[in-house]
C-alpha cells in the first residue's frame, strides 16, 4: 500500500525525523494561503503515486504567494503518467549544501530488513545502483536485536566525515528503522536527505509503502488510501474473493492458484504473447466467482482473448464451466474464449461447455492453450 508524500511526512514527524515546514493543498487558493503562512520561497510538489514528478513538471519553485497560486493552478489537474494530480504539497524551499539517500527495505534474499545509505542523493536509487554501485552502503539488520546505535553511526560515517553530522544521521536512521518496523512498512525512504547551508538536517522527500499483508493490524491506514483506477479494480476483485493485477498485454487469464497463474503467464511469454492480467479465482471457486472474473476482465479494452486455464484439484471443473456459460449468456463478450479444463470433474465441465451451444475454443495442454490464445489475439479483425 502506497501513501502520498504529505502523509509520509506526518509519520516522519511523529517519529522525530526532521522535515521542512509545509502543508497539503487541493486548490490554488489553499496553496497561496500556505505560502503566506510560511513566508519564504516554497516548492510546490504534485502528490501522485508515481516517480518522475519533477521531469513531468510536477515539482516547481515559487518565490511569492502569488507565484505559488499560479504554479499550483498549473500542477493541479495535470496528468502525470496517467494519474491526475488532485493535491499538491507546499513546502518551504531550502538552500542545500549536500544530498544523501537513506532507506529501509526488505531484503528478500536474507529475509531481513536492510538499511541503505548513499551520498548520491536526489536521484533514483536504482540509477545509482546501476551506474555507481560503489556509492551504496548496506547493512542487513538482525530483527532480534534491531538496528544498534553503533551500526547506525557507522553508516552515518559513510556519508559524512564530520562526527557531529554522522552522529545526527545515525539518530535519524534509528528513528527511520523504528518507524519501518512499528508501522509494518515494506519501504521507508528519504531521498534526498539534505544538509542545508545553515547546517540543518532535513528529510526533503518522504516515502513509505506499507505491507498489504499487515493492514489488518492497522485499520487506521484505510483512510490514507488514495487508489488509482487500476487499484480500485484490484480492491474490488479482492472483496469478491479474486486476486487480480492488471498487466499490459492482450491475453486475459483466468486461472486457479497463484502458481498456475504464474506458469500460465510464463508460457504465454514463452510463445511470444503478452498476458493482460494476473487473475486467480482461488482454490475453491464457484460459478459466481467465475462470473465476477469475466466481468472484471471484459472491462479492459486491450483484452483480445480470454484464456481459462484450470487445473481441478479442490476447484471443480464443472463449477468453472457453469460460471463461464452463465457469464457468456448474460454478458456481452466480444472476444474469443479459450478453455483448458483438467482434473476434478473435467469431463462434466467439458460436456457443459459443449452442450451450451456457445463458441468456445477447447484445448488440452498449456502449450496448445497459449498458442491458440496468441493466434486468436493476433488474428486480424478478431475482437
Amino acid at each position: 500500500m502506497k501513501i502520498h508524500e504529505y502523509q509520509a511526512r506526518e509519520f516522519f514527524k511523529k517519529y522525530g525525523i526532521p522535515v521542512s515546514s509545509g502543508e497539503v493543498a487541493d486548490s490554488p487558493d489553499k496553496a497561496r494561503q500556505i505560502s503566506e503562512s510560511i513566508g519564504k520561497p516554497v516548492v510546490v510538489k504534485a502528490q501522485v503515486h508515481v516517480g518522475g514528478r519533477g521531469k513531468a513538471g510536477g515539482v516547481k519553485l515559487a518565490k511569492t504567494p502569488e507565484e505559488t497560486y499560479k504554479v499550483a493552478s498549473t500542477i493541479l489537474g495535470m496528468d502525470i503518467k496517467g494519474l491526475k494530480v488532485k493535491k499538491v504539497l507546499v513546502a518551504q524551499a531550502v538552500r542545500i549544501e549536500s544530498e544523501a539517500y537513506l532507506g529501509v527495505v526488505v531484503d528478500r534474499r536474507s529475509k531481513r530488513p536492510v538499511i541503505m545509505v548513499s551520498p548520491a542523493g536526489g536521484v533514483e536509487i536504482e540509477e545509482v545502483a546501476r551506474e555507481t554501485p560503489e556509492k551504496i552502503f548496506k547493512l542487513i539488520v538482525d530483527p532480534a536485536y534491531g538496528l544498534l546505535p553503533h551500526q547506525a553511526r557507522d553508516l552515518g560515517y559513510k556519508l559524512y566525515r564530520n562526527p557531529g553530522l554522522a552522529s545526527k544521521v545515525g539518530d535519524v536512521l534509528m528513528r527511520l528503522y523504528r518507524l519501518f518496523m512499528e508501522t509494518d512498512a515494506s519501504l521507508a525512504e528519504i531521498n534526498p536527505f539534505v544538509v542545508t547551508k545553515q547546517g540543518e538536517l532535513l528529510a526533503i522527500d518522504s516515502k513509505i509503502n506499507f505491507d498489504d499483508n499487515s493492514l489488518f493490524r492497522h485499520p487506521d491506514y484505510e483512510e490514507l488510501k488514495d487508489l488509482t483506477e487500476d487499484e480500485k479494480v484490484e480492491e474490488e476483485a479482492k472483496k469478491k474473493g479474486l486476486s487480480f493485477i492488471k498487466l499490459e498485454g492482450d491475453i486475459g487469464c483466468v486461472v486457479n492458484g497463484a502458481g498456475l497463474a504464474m506458469a500460465t503467464m510464463d508460457v504465454i511469454k514463452y510463445f511470444g504473447g503478452e498476458p493482460a492480467n494476473f487473475l486467480d479465482v482461488g482454490g475453491s471457486s464457484n460459478p459466481e466467482k467465475v462470473m465476477n472474473a469475466m466481468d472484471i476482465i471484459t472491462r479492459e479494452e486491450n483484452v483480445r482473448v480470454i484464456w481459462f486455464n484450470i487445473f481441478g484439484g479442490i476447484t471443480r471443473c464443472d463449477d468453472i464451466a457453469t460460471g463461464l456459460v452463465t457469464a457468456l449468456k448474460n454478458m456481452e463478450v466480444n472476444v474469443p474464449i479459450v478453455v483448458r479444463l483438467t482434473g476434478t470433474n473435467e469431463e462434466e465441465g467439458r460436456r457443459l461447455l459443449k452442450e451450451s451451444g456457445l463458441t468456445i475454443h477447447s484445448v488440452s495442454t498449456m502449450s496448445e492453450g497459449a498458442k491458440r490464445s496468441i493466434g486468436l489475439a493476433h488474428r486480424k479483425g478478431e475482437r
